[in-house]
């Protein structure tokens, strides 16, 4: 094997190799934006889960004061 085929075939495999890892680069972009938009909605289901939670909070003491009334405190 001549020095010119075997810098041919070190170029083929270097292209190749390139290829993949665009291949891979490009599928770990697809992979992050997915990631970023589950994010994006987890974020919002916990701001209305305190969101909730906050509004229970004020029902409790509301439930409590009127407890607390009937009781006689």
């Amino acid at each position: 094997m001549d020095m010119l085929t075997k810098l041919n075939e070190k170029i083929d495999n270097l292209l190749k190799n390139y290829e993949e890892l665009q291949k891979e680069n490009e599928n770990l972009k697809l992979e992050l934006e997915n990631n970023k938009e589950l994010l994006a909605q987890k974020d919002t289901e916990l701001l209305e889960c305190k969101e909730q939670m906050a509004l229970k909070e004020l029902e409790l003491e509301e439930v409590i004061s009127k407890i607390e009334a009937i009781l006689g405190k």
